[in-house]
């Protein structure tokens, strides 16, 4: 069977499913996107902002902490080649360099600091589709990467909030994304940033 990233019988997955392997050896699909949605929501609520440098480190730091309880590989760079309908990520060779880069262009911008908010929202809108081509995980790297801007932008001072923003608005924001069309995702940080943290 294909999973669903186009990679064939992929070993992170039970034989013949597109279902994770995980920790809890739920093979259904629902039961382990409710057990994840909850688990990685009680771990997000014991996490603290921390002030920069970010770079993959703390991103594969974040990604542990969020999904330790449910994925062996969790916070660990991913060993195959993927592609999600007609995207096709980063390859594994290319996973580290491009993440280098990218994380040194963030480095360059004073890690958000000192930005007006219109600026900040573009740069925010940039990197983030970019990072996400990255997407240095198997799965379930949107997560970890929101969170990750959560910090980058408080640290910018200002706030931050996800939930004026559909699931099917932030999928078609990224998809733009991958041929350097960040309007979508401007539009989605636009609402999402909010006012300067006093």
């Amino acid at each position: 069977m294909i999973d669903k990233y186009g990679a064939g019988q992929d070993p992170y997955c039970y034989p013949g499913t597109t279902t994770l392997r995980n920790l809890l050896d739920i093979q259904d699909d629902g039961l382990l996107a409710a057990a994840e949605r909850d688990l990685s929501r009680l771990a997000a609520g014991e996490l603290t902002f921390e002030l920069p440098p970010y770079d993959l480190g703390y991103l594969c730091r974040l990604h542990r902490l969020l999904f330790q309880d449910i994925y062996a590989w969790a916070g660990e760079l991913r060993t195959l080649d993927i592609a999600k309908n007609s995207t096709r990520f980063c390859t594994v060779q290319r996973l580290i360099p491009e993440a280098d880069k990218l994380f040194n262009r963030l480095r360059a911008k004073n890690w958000f600091e000192g930005h007006p908010r219109d600026a900040l929202i573009v740069l925010s809108a940039e990197f983030y589709g970019d990072l996400n081509m990255v997407h240095p995980f198997r799965d379930r790297n949107g997560r970890a990467q929101r969170l990750l801007f959560e910090h980058l932008i408080i640290n910018g001072g200002y706030q931050i909030d996800w939930s004026p923003v559909g699931r099917d608005e932030w999928i078609d924001a990224n998809v733009a994304a991958v041929h350097c069309g960040y309007a979508g995702l401007e539009r989605i940080f636009a609402r999402c940033i909010g006012s300067a943290i006093e």
